[in-house]
């Protein structure tokens, strides 16, 4: 006779699988909004219900304030971040991003009877911006105007009313797609922008391989059945291109990893500061970067079941991508290193090197699902519009297009 214990082991239900913790800011439309009932509503906070449904999982909402962003995912306080987050850099090296959902740009809304009609006219002393501490916006606010008086305001959901009362700014800093709401809630407002070319996407905590591939490939079949542009739609999302296609998220994914070039070009200077000059191009790393890039491409047609991409193909596009780094690099090291906003050190090579694989990883995973016979101009208009980092030249953009192109077709 079994014991009642053991008997009962037989025949015990599944476990409930974990939560999926979502950090949520709460304080951004259209992605994530606190309501006077408490509940969050919002495009990334739907999107999350969405997955986590699909997944069988609950949803656990995290609330997180923009100042501890990366502080917070370190700590392991959620899952992923869903709430509007822009791709940057220093985010890069922290996590892992998903395929982007949107894209943006950063603006400034200027009362109309303020005489402020261009971003020049903004950078100027006696100018006051106000803007969300912590976030996206307000290194914008800071870099691209550097002579006017920036005040960070520690809630967005109190940044638009900074416009008004005694002590008024001149205008705020937002994005297309906050700015929208805001409009419809101060009316009177001029816009000045966009200053910026941005992506939206969900940023991961270490770890979760498993659960970052499984959204990203809930992420494309959604985009392809319209599911996401429905999403979009009932958010009030103003109209904007796909983004969750093999294309375009490939295209973000490259200018992801060549984003993170100008950090590796100040770590080699750092570096080399007492071993000698500057080490720009190293063939043996190299190789070993285009030789991952091809088992890891082949790794994931073999998972996925899908046809695998000439190695030879897959090596020129990484080629490409590896000559533009090197001349992204000697474009930042042909200048004085800029003094950074922080005071502290740049990231080291141990640290930015991670971040490389990991995004390399998911333009081969993205590699095998770009179907064939892609048209010409769409992908170089894709790449030239989509690539957008400072000391990139036309030729090296031009070039992972065409490769891009050819890998499509097969030659």
């Amino acid at each position: 006779m079994l014991l009642p214990g053991l008997a009962g082991g037989l025949h015990a239900e599944p476990s409930e699988p974990p939560a999926l913790r979502v950090g949520t800011s709460g304080d951004y439309a259209p992605f994530s909004v606190r309501e006077t009932s408490g509940e969050h509503a919002g495009l990334d906070v739907a999107v999350a219900r969405a997955f986590a449904k699909a997944q069988g999982r609950r949803l656990e909402l995290v609330p997180f304030r923009w100042p501890d962003l990366l502080t917070d995912l370190a700590a392991g306080r959620f899952d992923v971040a869903m709430s509007g987050v822009t791709v940057r850099p220093e985010r890069s090296l922290a996590g892992t991003f998903s395929l982007p959902v949107l894209a943006s740009g950063a603006v400034v809304l200027v009362p109309v009877e303020r005489p402020l009609t261009s971003a020049a006219e903004l950078d100027e002393p006696g100018v006051r911006l106000a803007v969300n501490a912590g976030g996206h916006l307000e290194r914008v606010a800071r870099a691209k105007f550097p002579r006017a008086q920036i005040e960070a305001v520690p809630d967005n959901a109190r940044v638009l009313a900074r416009l008004d009362g005694a002590n008024a700014v001149d205008g705020v800093v937002t994005d297309t797609l906050e700015a929208p709401h805001w409009q419809t809630r101060r009316t009177g407002l001029r816009r000045i922008g966009p200053l910026t070319r941005d992506r939206k996407a969900y940023l991961w905590g270490p770890g979760r391989a498993d659960q970052r591939r499984a959204l990203d490939t809930w992420l494309l079949a959604r985009e392809a059945d319209g599911e996401l542009a429905r999403l979009r739609g009932a958010a009030g999302v103003p109209t904007a291109p796909v983004a969750a296609t093999p294309l375009a998220a490939l295209v973000a994914a490259i200018d992801e990893r060549l984003a993170l070039m100008p950090q590796v070009a100040e770590a080699k200077r750092q570096s080399a500061d007492a071993a000698g000059p500057v080490v720009v191009r190293v063939p043996e790393r190299e190789a070993r970067v285009i030789a991952a890039a091809k088992r890891a491409a082949e790794d994931a047609a073999r998972a996925a079941g899908l046809r695998p991409q000439d190695p030879a193909a897959v090596a020129r596009l990484f080629e490409a991508q590896i000559a533009a780094a090197r001349a992204i690099q000697q474009g930042v090291l042909s200048a004085p290193a800029p003094p950074r906003a922080d005071g502290g050190a740049p990231p080291d090579l141990e640290q930015i090197r991670p971040a490389l694989l990991r995004i390399g990883e998911r333009i081969a995973w993205l590699l095998v699902r770009l179907p064939p016979g892609q048209d010409r101009d769409a992908v170089l208009d894709a790449v030239r519009e989509g690539v957008d980092v400072p000391h990139l030249p036309a030729t090296e953009r031009d070039a992972i297009a065409e490769a891009l192109v050819a890998l499509a077709a097969g030659t």
